[in-house]
């Protein structure tokens, strides 16, 4: 068990160093050289290998997007810490995410904010983020089955929202959703090779101001209609 602990300690050191040279190295796109120290303890904090099935045990600290049903995938590490950053969160902020996943994100944005409302349409996965997340002790999520296109207009508005799915537009109701002075994480395109991740920012006045920030990948945000 020692053993076991020690190699995954020396894993996680590993991905925390190569998250800070990626940040380092894409500073000229983000505009940022390196991550908080808040997001960065997150990121030790959260067990990855929880998120991901036993057979991915392996990977779990590699710098990789990974496998987790249903055509959908945990994040990569550098792009959650990223993101999470981009979102400048604070322990007094309600923030809302949409694609649950795993639940790894939820678990990171835990640490550092008030309360989280993540939504995933697919709802055994929705079923298993929110059992494993209670599991974990990450008591302030809260996790709603429905189509993040609509958002959760009962808890609104957030200091910030992240999607985690790629959409072909942005979606209306995120934007009416988002408090004055908010942020929106989202990535935009409608197929792998044409995605970028964009920051939105309601400014008191209720203007956006927008910033593409990188080339990105992910998998594409379902609306429920297209389960039916």
């Amino acid at each position: 068990m020692a053993d076991m602990r020690k190699d995954r300690d020396t894993a996680l050191d590993a991905l925390l160093q190569e998250i800070v040279t990626e940040v380092r190295d894409t500073q000229y796109l983000t505009g940022r050289a390196s991550l908080s120290p808040q997001v960065m303890l997150a990121l030790r904090q959260v067990p990855r290998e929880a998120f991901v099935s036993e057979k991915q045990n392996a990977a779990a600290y590699l710098n990789l997007p990974l496998p987790i049903g249903y055509a959908q995938t945990i994040s990569q590490p550098y792009i959650v810490a990223l993101m999470t950053d981009m979102l400048e969160p604070g322990n007094d902020h309600i923030v809302l995410e949409i694609g649950t996943g795993s639940g790894y994100q939820a678990a990171i944005l835990s640490q550092l904010v008030k309360h989280l409302y993540t939504m995933e349409v697919i709802d055994a996965l929705a079923q298993q983020a929110s059992d494993r997340l209670r599991r974990l002790d990450y008591r302030n999520v809260s996790v709603r089955t429905g189509d993040g296109n609509l958002g959760w207009p009962e808890h609104a508005p957030y200091d910030s929202i992240i999607v985690t799915a790629a959409a072909p537009r942005i979606p209306p109701a995120l934007l009416e959703q988002l408090k004055p002075g908010g942020r929106l994480v989202i990535p935009v395109g409608t197929d792998h090779f044409s995605q970028d991740l964009w920051m939105i920012r309601k400014d008191s006045g209720g203007h956006l101001e927008e910033k593409n920030v990188l080339p990105v990948v992910f998998v594409p945000l379902i609306q429920q209609q297209d389960r039916s």
